[in-house]
């Protein structure tokens, strides 16, 4: 059997890093600000050194991402910070751009480089140009196929490999897309992107392409719009098994600008699943992690390039709604007047049940809400919705040391 790859995980806050490995992350990337292709999820440089060295008191890892498309005016900017990566130390420098990758390799010679997915790396060539300039890691494009992605790693076994194996998908080409830029003057290459692929467009044309005369290609448009761009999520949950056996160093969960929730439920269902998988191969079964996956907000999911090109059956051309009837209601925050706090997202009611994701056990722990008290004044209460300013709520719980802080709670129902 391969060894036991690494479960990265995504981070867009220290309170998501921690979120992560509490979960089971074995590794979190987060970004640097002003420097990453995520810039509302951007580390300060106090967080990424108290990052560093939870990381570090516990055995994990931090990568940080440095992969924007570098511009003139960014290089003062990159010469300021390259001094403290190099004073943090970091486990890894996720880059994108050669002349970045070039600057560190020069300024940071033992730091640890990672190739972005948005260096669109396809091919085992690929893999070795990069290998051969001094990359420890790359990270496959997630146009790449399942098949092709097994060729590589074959063909490629001196240097580590991950893959992305859940999370959004761009209806570019790893988000190389200028769709942003000219709908909404957002660049998607900066960080930016505004997601105009999602949004809803009216239509009042059929398409006819000049080689195909009298073939006339309708959009669809309904009260609701038309989603002629909007990809499904990846999910790669159900071929779980077959990635596991190739001997991939990195698995990724894609998400960095989504919520606790979500850090919490990806890193806990990949990582029982991982884990059983490891432990009984042969009594291994995807269906009991996709039920807990699909808990999540999500689009619908699709295998993305898994078996090659995706035909029409990965997007969705209806809407970009959930489908998932599960909503987060909060996390814990900590323990007051002998009661669980709650730091409150979605409305809490007395006389109906919500679920505890406790990091001690996979079962979520379903618990009848009796009694209710605002947070804050302590006042009994029978129901509470999230506020401009954080709320709190207070619910009575047996055995409160199953759940830490930064516990997730959710409810069915919308």
């Amino acid at each position: 059997m391969k060894n036991k790859p690494q479960l990265l995980l995504p981070a867009g806050d220290i309170e998501g890093f921690k979120t992560a490995l509490l979960y089971g992350a074995d590794a979190v990337y987060c970004g640097i600000s002003g420097l990453s292709l995520r810039t509302s999820c951007a580390f300060n440089i106090d967080e990424i050194r108290e990052a560093a060295k939870i990381a570090k008191n516990c055995g994990k890892k931090l990568f940080l991402a440095l992969n924007l498309f570098s511009r003139n005016s960014d290089m003062e900017p990159l010469n300021k910070i390259l001094p403290i990566i190099k004073d943090i130390a970091p486990d890894g420098l996720i880059v994108a751009d050669p002349g970045i990758f070039q600057l560190v390799k020069t300024q940071i010679p033992n730091l640890p480089l990672h190739i972005s997915t948005q260096a669109n790396i396809c091919s085992s060539l690929t893999v070795d140009f990069w290998r051969k300039s001094g990359a420890s890691l790359c990270i496959l494009g997630r146009e790449v196929s399942f098949k092709e992605s097994v060729e590589i790693r074959r063909a490629c076994p001196d240097i580590q490999l991950e893959i992305f194996i859940h999370g959004s998908m761009c209806i570019s080409y790893s988000g190389r897309c200028l769709l942003s830029s000219f709908m909404a003057s957002r660049g998607a290459n900066r960080g930016l992107c505004a997601h105009s692929c999602r949004w809803k467009y009216r239509t009042r044309f059929l398409f006819e392409e000049e080689l195909r005369a009298g073939e006339f290609l309708e959009l669809i448009e309904d009260d609701r719009g038309s989603y002629i761009l909007n990809s499904k999520d990846l999910c790669l949950l159900p071929k779980l098994n077959q990635i596991l056996n190739v001997g991939f160093d990195s698995l990724k969960i894609e998400g960095r600008n989504k919520s606790h929730y979500y850090i919490a439920q990806t890193a806990r269902v990949y990582r029982k699943a991982i884990d059983d998988y490891f432990d009984n191969p042969d009594a291994w079964n995807a269906d009991r992690y996709m039920l807990e996956i699909s808990a999540l907000q999500n689009r619908g999911y699709t295998l993305g390039f898994f078996k090659g090109t995706p035909n029409e059956s990965a997007q969705d051309y209806a809407d970009t709604s959930s489908r998932s009837l599960w909503r987060s209601v909060g996390k814990v925050v900590g323990v007051k007047n002998n009661m669980l706090e709650i730091e409150v997202k979605n409305k809490i009611e007395v006389g109906e049940s919500i679920e505890f994701l406790s990091p001690y056990q996979f079962e979520p722990i379903r618990i009848a809400v009796r009694e209710l008290f605002d947070g804050f004044t302590g006042e009994r209460i029978l129901e509470i919705s999230a506020g401009r300013v954080a709320q709190t709520a207070l619910i009575p719980v047996e055995n409160l040391e199953r759940f830490p802080k930064l516990t997730a709670v959710r409810r069915f129902g919308v």
